[in-house]
């Protein structure tokens, strides 16, 4: 059995959990306190991060190792057979990882101007993805892939975002809109994360010094 050392809300291991879900292999999830790091899983983790694969009682650790391990290792294949295709693929997972920092610098935008300029900036990526993206429902095409792996828990982020506000994100991107709603769909993203989710998310935001935590504490209008 396979062991995913994890954190609920981190979305890197969302990535190594849905890759996991889509080779069909069981593996057991230990969620551990990040703030309070034990000294066993330092003792995995060089870098201190989540997630960390134990493999037969050896650990690798960064999602992107990680999830490369699954896919040399175990099928279906997640990236494409063509050299230069699964380079480019490559590079849109790097994309992922950098909307990634994006989304921290919107949630921890200290005023309403911060958070709009933050907004724009999120609003011009996703109009990059629209013109790469092809026919659907996925990034390229029918097959699901490891760039949909990687956009799966990024796009989870906005499910409670479009709850505090119209930040317009995809009002201009139709099709990013409807790879959004087929990875939501897929039951490898939905369950690579507990119901509770959601929740523990705006607890995350609600502690932070921020615009956005403060529209969260705001009383709901009726």
């Amino acid at each position: 059995m396979l062991t995913l050392i994890s954190h609920p809300l981190c979305p890197y291991v969302q990535r190594a959990a849905i890759v996991l879900a889509e080779k069909n292999q069981p593996f057991e999830r230990i969620h551990i306190d990040l703030a309070h790091k034990p000294d066993w899983f330092l003792q995995l983790s060089p870098l201190g991060k989540t997630p960390v694969l134990q493999v037969d009682d050896q650990p690798i650790f960064e999602s992107a190792v990680i999830c490369e391990y699954l896919d040399d290792t175990a099928g279906p294949r997640l990236h494409p057979g063509d050299a230069l295709e699964r380079a480019q693929h490559r590079a849109w997972m790097e994309f992922g990882s950098a909307m990634l920092n994006m989304i921290a610098g919107f949630y921890n935008a200290p005023d309403e101007a911060a958070l709009d300029r933050k907004a724009a900036e999120l609003r011009a990526q996703w109009a990059r993805l629209e013109a790469a993206l092809q026919d659907g429902p996925y990034f390229a095409g029918q097959q699901f892939s490891m760039v949909d792996a990687v956009f799966g828990p990024v796009f989870r982020y906005f499910d409670v975002f479009d709850s505090l506000g119209d930040f317009g994100f995809f009002a201009a991107t139709p099709k990013v809109s409807a790879w959004r709603l087929a990875l939501a769909a897929r039951p490898s993203v939905a369950g690579a994360v507990g119901s509770d989710y959601p929740a523990l998310l705006r607890r995350f935001v609600s502690q932070r010094p921020s615009a956005l935590a403060r529209r969260l504490a705001a009383p709901a209008l009726v």
